[in-house]
């Protein structure tokens, strides 16, 4: 269930960013008179899921969720229809028009997802605000995987500061490092304050940990108290099920050991993996014992909850005019970080390029719960991506033909359509190339995790 529900967000996500990225083009084409014969979510070779036709175009979905277009008359497109070139231009045609129109049709789509991205994040401040985790609030410190201890953190630090820049909320700390690589991290440990020197090798190792999944690492996590959490949704099949735990047990005893913390538990399970522990439970209360033998993975197989209030999360309302700044502040902090981490791909150090993903990475951004607050800010992110993606100077897509149109405006010379329909084929081939080269990636993650 949680796979098809994953997967509705992200189709009714990549169906609202292609429509309206679509319809970016066929607004400016239409401002200055230029026949658009199709207009298309998702692509159609060989035939359509539903069309119609009204006036001089052609309306419809295809049956290949890889994106989407419009068919401009006159203009050498995906749709590589050289017949139409060879005819005499006529007036409504976009090879008809001048430069400076032709370059506004074209990013008409980029404009739409920028302005759609600063929309949604004013609406998704302006009606559920603003809700975070201070850093200072992280009382019980972070847990740390054995990456992260390597270079010094212990499971218990607090991180209030990256190069002596304070942290303010907690999310930020692990895409801070990635994104601007700092020297140290300031840590409270026992109530002193630590500097922890951040080895070169740190971030490369952080980014291949976290491409062998299809989320961020979780090198650096929330450490939770084990008295505050209780048992959830059981596993089926399940040691615990099978053992009788119910929904809102509490963990008092293992093996008559206690544990302070969930992590503490946790690695306790891992040295007993296959082996057979003596359980207490808290249930109302009782004390309950049971004896049950753990999986190979060391699991006993239930989701934890909390069953108090953990940590003190900080919420931000916003007034109609006060969300329209913020807003567009937030949509800027958001385009700066995908260019911070698109700028990292290219880096040989840290060989980001295996961390692409596909179409189960994106997917997998999408929780498996349908919460409209998550799906509306994914959106405006994914709308961000969406518009850098297309605006690359790459032939076939957007960036590629303002590419040819600004040499034609600087110029004065328009490249020949022959040259156009190799450069069409050439950025086809390298599109196709990237996209086998991504979803590969999250095969090779599928087998590996």
């Amino acid at each position: 269930m949680e796979i098809l529900v994953k997967i509705g967000q992200f189709l009714l996500s990549l169906s609202i960013l292609v429509v309206l990225h679509e319809l970016g083009h066929f607004t400016f084409a239409k401002i200055f008179k230029t026949r658009v014969e199709k207009f298309y979510m998702f692509f159609n070779p060989g035939f359509s899921l539903f069309k119609f036709k009204k006036g001089e175009t052609e309306y419809g979905i295809g049956w290949i969720p890889l994106g989407g277009y419009v068919k401009i008359s006159g203009m050498i497109d995906e749709s590589m229809d050289k017949e139409q070139m060879k005819l005499p231009p006529k007036p409504y045609e976009f090879r008809s028009k001048p430069a400076w129109q032709r370059l506004f049709i074209m990013i008409g789509g980029v404009l739409v997802n920028f302005v759609l991205a600063f929309l949604i994040y004013t609406s998704v401040l302006y009606t559920w605000g603003e809700q975070y985790l201070p850093a200072e609030n992280v009382k019980y410190g972070v847990v740390c995987d054995s990456l992260a201890q390597s270079i010094g953190l212990q499971n218990g630090d607090k991180i209030v500061a990256l190069d002596h820049q304070k942290i303010k909320k907690y999310k930020e700390i692990v895409p801070n490092i990635i994104l601007n690589n700092p020297k140290t991290i300031q840590v409270v440990r026992n109530n002193e304050e630590k500097t922890i020197e951040v080895p070169t090798s740190f971030v490369p190792e952080l980014l291949a940990h976290s491409s062998k999944g299809f989320s961020m690492s979780s090198t650096i996590s929330l450490r939770y108290p084990l008295d505050k959490l209780s048992v959830g949704r059981l596993q089926k099949d399940f040691p615990a099920k099978k053992a009788g735990f119910k929904v809102g047990d509490k963990i008092a005893l293992v093996d008559s050991l206690s544990f302070q913390y969930y992590d503490e538990f946790q690695s306790y399970l891992l040295k007993h993996r296959s082996q057979k522990v003596t359980v207490v439970l808290n249930r109302n209360g009782q004390e309950v014992k049971t004896n049950l033998e753990l999986t190979e993975e060391g699991k006993m197989g239930f989701n934890v909850q909390e069953s108090e209030k953990i940590f003190e999360f900080k919420t931000i309302k916003y007034g109609f005019l006060e969300s329209i700044p913020a807003g567009i502040g937030k949509g800027i902090h958001s385009l700066d970080s995908y260019l911070k981490q698109f700028k990292l791909i290219f880096s040989s150090k840290t060989k980001a390029y295996k961390s692409i993903g596909g179409f189960i990475t994106i997917g997998n951004i999408f929780p498996g719960v349908w919460d409209w607050h998550v799906f509306w800010n994914l959106t405006a992110f994914l709308s961000i991506i969406l518009a850098i993606m297309n605006i690359l100077p790459i032939p076939a897509l957007d960036g590629g033909h303002v590419l040819f149109l600004l040499y034609e405006m600087i110029t004065g010379r328009k490249p020949g359509d022959k040259f156009m329909e190799y450069a069409q084929v050439a950025g086809m081939i390298i599109l196709f190339g990237l996209l086998i080269f991504a979803n590969a990636n999250d095969i090779i993650k599928l087998f590996s995790k």
